[in-house]
């Protein structure tokens, strides 16, 4: 039985990309079947597999022009993770015609206290040249580094905010301030199950009528020095050759994939119970119908690999479904994480293979991180924003590099019509933690 009383609809999906601010460019660069992968521009990876990651370019973003003028001095405290989380959050609510507190139009569309937030995050890394800056004054007589130098005198030397710049649930905190939102609110840190998780507990929220409207999702940059050294150790980089070409490299489900690149990038979502999105006269993209999480099993080591049966993600997306109140039948597109890992990516075939049975091989996948590579904590919620453009636009995105995965519809082509009703969306992550939802057209 779906636990839902009340509906929930998207009527807002706002992304922050490499390839720039807004669903819009996100979706017609997956339809033209670009890449965004290439060498990094900001770092010297070069002791590392691989060097190519997924940025965002400068000239795409600037967290300035999204924020209103009153707050702009607030940026200076923004870690990249939150100007991602603060640049989609507002392309969201735009797209949703919702007019809040950012808008300084003196009017709102939703009560403060009946909007409410839920956005996922990662390990935030500290800006290098900032902490670096501050340990070279932490030296002792020996010119080495000095822990008790460090307490006592190099730790000033940080930024009087440092602190409060790196904290996860300031991506919340910022999005909350800027638009006002008073209702429940919350942060999830669980990798890259975490924006999928925190849609689901918006929607919990919804359903239950603690809140009428909630922005919710997730964003991350892992193209930094700590990221890329966490993606390293937990044996998910790609080994990449020199010459190779950038965009070819990340390769799911292929019987020679061998691994993934990190990716910067964050999706919001308006979620709104159907009733209040139909009395302000809004229109909806999809209805948000199902949610689901698990917990695999997952030993306190980095670098050990999924289990192979896929059982956590079996549960999760059972759980959705069910929450749905729908059948395997009723999937017309899986939107997985496709990371091209083959350990990450042998437990998702798994998982759609038991759940989906025969249908596997026929139901066509989605894969993103070819495009993007890995945006972690971010990543549930770009699916869930490209889901739903997939039931408005009913059309899939273009599907890069991959030959041979057998036994799941998951191999290169082009973007095409489709008939799309209903999308599952499912995210394992780093930590042991699964998160799938069902989005689909509004009947």
């Amino acid at each position: 039985m779906p636990r839902q009383t009340r509906r929930v609809v998207i009527t807002g999906t706002g992304t922050v990309t490499p390839f720039g601010l807004g669903t819009s460019a996100l979706w017609s660069a997956l339809c033209e079947g670009k890449s965004a992968v290439g060498p990094c521009r900001t770092f010297d990876f070069s002791g590392f597999p691989t060097n190519l990651v997924a940025q965002i370019p400068d000239e795409l973003f600037d967290v300035k022009a999204v924020v209103p003028k009153s707050y702009r001095k607030a940026t200076k405290v923004m870690a990249r993770d939150t100007e991602l989380a603060v640049g989609a959050a507002m392309q969201a609510i735009d797209e949703a015609k919702v007019q809040t507190k950012a808008h300084e139009s003196g009017t709102v569309t939703i009560p403060p206290g009946r909007f409410g937030c839920h956005i996922g995050a990662g390990l935030i890394a500290a800006e290098e040249n900032e902490l670096t800056a501050a340990l070279a004054t932490a030296r002792g007589a020996d010119g080495k580094f000095d822990i008790s130098v460090w307490g006592g005198e190099g730790m000033k030397n940080l930024t009087p905010l440092w602190m409060l710049k790196y904290l996860p649930n300031m991506l919340a905190c910022h999005v909350t301030i800027i638009h006002d939102c008073q209702g429940p609110s919350n942060t999830i840190t669980c990798a890259e199950a975490s924006s999928l998780l925190s849609i689901g507990e918006s929607m919990r929220v919804i359903g239950r009528g603690d809140a009428d409207a909630c922005i919710s999702g997730g964003a991350e940059s892992k193209t930094n020095l700590m990221g890329m050294m966490r993606q390293h150790y937990a044996k998910r980089l790609v080994t990449s050759a020199p010459g190779e070409e950038p965009g070819s490299v990340v390769r799911p489900f292929a019987p020679d994939a061998k691994g993934c690149v990190p990716g910067e990038g964050g999706g919001l979502l308006v979620l709104e119970a159907m009733d209040t999105a139909k009395a302000r006269g809004a229109t909806a993209i999809a209805e948000l119908a199902g949610f689901g999480a698990s917990q695999s099993f997952c030993p306190d080591t980095l670098g050990v690999d999924p289990a192979a049966d896929g059982q956590g993600i079996i549960d999760a997306v059972e759980a959705a479904l069910a929450d749905a109140g729908i059948g395997p039948d009723a999937v017309d597109v899986i939107i997985p994480f496709g990371t091209g890992v083959p350990a990450v990516d042998a437990a998702e075939r798994a998982a759609i293979q038991h759940v989906f049975g025969a249908r596997a091989a026929s139901i066509p996948l989605v894969t993103l991180t070819p495009s993007i590579g890995n945006c972690g904590a971010g990543n549930g919620a770009i699916a869930a924003a490209v889901a739903a453009r997939c039931v408005a636009e009913q059309r899939l995105p273009a599907r890069l590099n991959t030959k041979g995965a057998a036994g799941l519809d998951a191999d290169a082509c082009a973007s095409r019509a489709a008939k799309v009703g209903t999308v599952l969306v499912f995210t394992p992550s780093l930590g042991g933690q699964n998160a799938a939802a069902i989005i689909r057209s509004i009947a």
